[in-house]
């Protein structure tokens, strides 16, 4: 299991920086959809994955997309703060019968309509506090917002495409 969490950092990564970083929409002047797909390695992540585990490798993470983007930091706060979170969305979003130790988040193991929530909302945070950070005042709240919207809307069909694709036994 270690490895298949190191394979899909690695592999979200390389895609992020390789791929996914030259594509972006723009949306008649109205906004950017931006394909950030390098949050789903935290959100993948076992169910069970201590705290300081998460923030430490949220900010790893962060770190090295922020290398390539050439933005300093702001794409590793993002990720900190996605991956502080994260145990919080999961606990809120608990079935009845609580989870196993060794579950991981995903359509296979915990259900669509749980996955589809799970990614939404930590999607959704994630962006817009992203986007919040980048632009760094609230002035530009409609520019936050609709760059917010538009690039969840991409970004979570992509994960939920390869959700489908790359199914594994976890």
């Amino acid at each position: 299991m270690v490895a298949t969490n190191v394979v899909r950092f690695i592999v979200l990564i390389l895609l992020q920086v390789m791929v996914f970083k030259r594509i972006a929409f723009s949306t008649e002047g109205l906004g950017f959809a931006h394909f950030l797909i390098y949050p789903a390695a935290l959100l993948l992540l076992p169910v069970k994955t201590n705290r300081t585990l998460l923030l430490v490798l949220g900010f790893v993470t962060g770190i090295i997309i922020d290398i390539f983007y050439d933005s300093p930091g702001i794409h590793a706060s993002a990720s900190v703060f996605t991956a502080y979170i994260r145990n919080t969305v999961i606990a809120i979003l608990e079935p009845y019968e609580g989870y196993n130790q060794d579950d991981v988040p995903g359509i296979r193991k915990m259900g669509f309509g749980w996955f589809v929530s799970y990614v939404s909302i930590c999607m959704f945070l994630h962006l817009f506090f992203y986007f919040s950070v980048d632009a760094f005042s609230f002035v530009f709240f409609l520019d936050i917002l609709l760059n917010t919207v538009f690039s969840f809307f991409v970004s979570v069909i992509v994960i939920l495409i390869a959700q489908f694709i790359f199914k594994t036994r976890y």
